[in-house]
């Protein structure tokens, strides 16, 4: 299979440690050749134009953050030009097997990426903030310390793993601290926990970059700064860097960071 791929000039199948499954050219083939050999230059013609112009099809896995900041700028400045490119981008905050799940690419935080798959940056680090209202700072006080925590209404992040829920993560001078927090609201998207955080229900832990704007308003105060350093910002992965068609290459380029 590999002599096949390299004679055409595209990958056929996609193989991790963990599962091989057939990717878009793969299952061009199959359907081309079927079960008659007289058809497999016929087919093989068929995933070759793959390679030689910017169409075909893609499955991206990301969270729906990085889908709206990232990807979609990307996606809309090559499909504008690049109408034969199909791209299809599912939210999903778990950790997907991309390979098992028939994805081509997924996106995700760099630290959270399995050291099996090729990571390219295509966003700048990121910073998680505790913020709550002036109002619930005001009858609640304010926490020093992520200790301080526990006397506090926390607003609970439910993981797509079993892992559970999101314990709070902190570091200052080399030191680091987890911290399971406790509240009487749990939700598994940052979009509800933020809705929830600007209702006045307690302390929350978001990406800085999704409430800037409400702490630019006076909306939401941040708390705990000192001990939310920054962290590796989200990163496109992928099983191989062989034979990369040219769509694919193409969308590649316009995501890659380049800050």
């Amino acid at each position: 299979m590999r002599g096949l791929e390299e004679r055409i000039g595209i990958r056929l199948l996609t193989r991790t440690t963990r599962s091989v499954s057939p990717t878009e050219a793969g299952e061009r083939l199959l359907e081309a050749v079927g079960s008659h050999l007289d058809q497999i230059e016929i087919g093989l013609e068929a995933v070759g134009d793959l390679r030689d112009k910017p169409a075909g099809h893609f499955r991206i896995t990301s969270t729906e953050p990085a889908a709206e900041q990232i990807l979609w700028p990307a996606i809309e400045r090559v499909v504008s030009k690049y109408p034969d490119i199909n791209v299809e981008v599912v939210i999903d905050y778990g950790l997907a097997d991309i390979v098992a799940e028939r994805f081509d690419a997924g996106v995700r935080i760099g630290e959270a990426i399995a050291k099996d798959m090729i990571a390219v940056r295509i966003g700048p680090d990121l910073e998680m903030a505790v913020v709550a209202t002036p109002e619930y700072l005001e009858n609640n006080g304010i926490p020093e310390t992520p200790q301080d925590l526990v006397r506090h209404n926390c607003i609970n992040l439910r993981l797509a793993t079993a892992a559970g829920l999101y314990a709070w993560e902190f570091e200052k001078d080399g030191r680091e601290i987890n911290v399971r927090v406790e509240g009487n609201l749990t939700f598994n998207t940052p979009g509800m926990i933020r809705k929830a955080v600007l209702g006045g229900h307690g302390l929350a832990s978001i990406p800085m970059d999704q409430i800037e704007q409400y702490l630019s308003d006076g909306r939401l105060v941040r708390v705990l700064a000192e001990w939310c350093p920054p962290f590796s910002g989200y990163h496109l992965y992928y099983p191989s860097r062989r034979q990369n068609s040219l769509a694919f290459r193409l969308l590649l380029g316009e995501l890659r960071y380049r800050g």
